[in-house]
């Protein structure tokens, strides 16, 4: 498909109601309103793995169009800058969060990316970072992790969650989750933490989204016999 064909696909796929949900999450214009499901069910397959066409549908600045092509691309082929460009453009934590932060971990920059961003001063680039990381402990083997570091951001988690910005308090204890579900050298440290830490407080803006607790969540993947079952993509 050309850029022209897949922004008059997404048009068409758009409604109001669902771009009224995402503008209520944080989503700013412009956008259609199209729901991920029909991004994968309509465009996906039919856009497929095409770089150039994934790049422009993200610099065109349209939200909807921005997710997709972190659907399409090869994160193989994302160079260190063009992911660093994609992360300066997210304007909403669906795209740092979710699209930027994927691709990113399954580039071979993912641990490089997400230690300078976890630093940033930007909000968004910092909740990018955290999630970065909290995806590559979900595709990547044990032995291939460097546990020292993941036990120093366990730490650092545990005496600064509640004084960061707020998505980064989101992302911070989606990463205390990530360490539990995915690395068990760490598991019990992880459980150890996610008591300490307890409700972690998040402006949801105007959803009734909550902010998982660590410790039930952790609990509900052990009661699936599910620790340290990796995952095959994180991309979704």
């Amino acid at each position: 498909m050309s850029y022209e064909e897949v922004m008059s696909k997404l048009e068409e796929l758009g409604n109001e109601q669902t771009k009224k949900i995402f503008k209520n999450h944080g989503a700013v214009e412009p956008l259609f309103g199209v729901k991920v499901g029909d991004l994968k069910k309509h465009l996906m397959k039919k856009v497929k793995k095409d770089k150039d066409l994934a790049l422009k549908l993200y610099e065109s600045g349209n939200s909807d169009a921005m997710y997709l092509a972190g659907l399409s691309v090869d994160p193989k082929q994302m160079s260190k800058e063009q992911l660093q460009r994609w992360v300066e453009h997210a304007n909403w934590y669906m795209l740092s969060e979710y699209t930027v932060a994927q691709v990113a971990a399954e580039s071979p920059y993912a641990l490089e990316l997400a230690r300078e961003w976890m630093s940033s001063d930007s909000e968004m680039i910092a909740t990018a970072g955290w999630s970065v990381y909290s995806n590559y402990l979900s595709i990547t083997p044990d032995e291939q992790i460097d546990g020292t570091e993941v036990k120093k951001l366990l730490e650092k988690v545990e005496h600064s969650i509640h004084e960061e910005r707020n998505r980064v308090r989101y992302v911070m204890n989606g990463f205390v989750i990530s360490v539990g579900a995915y690395y068990p050298p760490l598991t019990e440290k992880a459980k150890r933490i996610a008591e300490v830490i307890g409700k972690v407080k998040v402006n949801m803006g105007k959803t009734a989204c909550k902010v998982p607790l660590a410790t039930e969540y952790i609990k509900k993947i052990e009661s699936r016999e599910a620790i340290g079952k990796k995952r095959k993509s994180c991309i979704c």
